[in-house]
């Protein structure tokens, strides 16, 4: 992928804190690295409270980070002073939210919401291009142009994320988060909307970071995949190789948790237990990103590094 394809985004030791030098701090992302394709979808998965949904509005810059660099297209996002720089990187990268319910305001029309960017950037020239942009972006994720003159509660779930699908579209960015977009969705809308999201890539050249916990279907629609716990990045890899031989334990311990429609298999699965404790970092021996193999990466120590590509050495014979 790095031979191939250009970084469209790099991520150097994010870390997010709240609260900081209080008695209740919370380290929400706490050193996280990792870069992303331009074209490729990176899958992010991990627990409820792992990080994940913090990293994401971090990058977006929705929370202001801690410490680490965000380097969106070569630009270091943290750098940019004023007003033009910003709304040029909001341009850039849009975000499609978890909730389909409450990230819609329901005082206004779909038409206002799906044009709140088309207006900030100014890119119709009078109100007949906005509403044809509006109405184009609702038949492109598979709604009908009438439904812009409606409000967000005349609509389903599924319905909905596609007006937060077609609001992120409005401003052609090259780069969507997509925060477990399909978590708040019934199991047989939610196929529909990942294909939606893979045929908007397709045709429109998108990067997609897609953070779910459901890790059946990040399988289906990633690239790439990091691994979250407790705010750090734990396992990075190609989708199928993390599936078929996680080199992590948590890695190992969350695959073995995804059940399998399967009576037979259900039966017979076992869950795999993992101590926690073994991630706490001594400053004399910490644990950093290592390259176990090409494109495969596990957080751990200097020491631990031979185990994990012995590891790596038997999947690969």
């Amino acid at each position: 992928m790095a031979e191939k394809q250009k970084k469209l985004l790099e991520v150097k030791h994010l870390k997010q804190y709240f609260n900081v030098g209080k008695s209740d701090e919370v380290k929400a992302v706490d050193d996280v690295s990792c870069d992303i394709y331009e074209g490729e979808t990176f899958g992010l998965v991990g627990e409820s409270g792992s990080g994940k949904t913090t990293t994401g509005r971090s990058i977006i810059h929705l929370y202001k980070p801690t410490a680490g660099q965000i380097i969106f297209d070569g630009q270091d996002v943290n750098q940019f002073k004023n007003k033009a720089e910003i709304l040029a990187f909001r341009r850039e990268m849009q975000m499609i939210f978890q909730d389909p319910y409450a990230s819609l305001n329901p005082r206004m029309k779909i038409k206002d919401i799906v044009a709140e960017g088309i207006d900030i950037h100014h890119l119709a020239k009078d109100s007949a291009q906005r509403n044809k942009m509006v109405e184009d972006l609702l038949e492109l994720v598979g709604l009908n142009r009438d439904h812009s003159s409606r409000y967000p509660h005349e609509f389903s779930g599924g319905q909905r994320q596609r007006i937060g699908i077609a609001r992120a579209l409005a401003v052609q960015p090259k780069f969507i988060i997509a925060d477990e977009p399909i978590s708040a969705l019934d199991v047989s809308i939610q196929a529909q909307v990942v294909n939606l999201l893979k045929d908007l890539q397709r045709d429109q050249g998108l990067t997609y970071l897609f953070i779910a916990h459901d890790l059946s279907m990040v399988k289906y629609i990633s690239d790439r995949i990091g691994v979250m716990h407790y705010g750090k990045l734990l396992e990075v890899g190609p989708s199928d190789e993390i599936y078929a031989h996680p080199l992590h334990d948590y890695t190992a311990s969350l695959i073995s948790a995804v059940p399998v429609p399967d009576p037979e298999y259900e039966r017979n699965r076992k869950q795999i237990a993992y101590d926690s404790s073994v991630e706490v970092d001594h400053p004399e021996n910490p644990r950093k990103l290592h390259e176990v193999v090409p494109g495969r990466f596990v957080r751990c120590t200097d020491e631990e590094l031979p185990m994990y590509q012995e590891r790596a050495a038997k999947f690969t014979k």
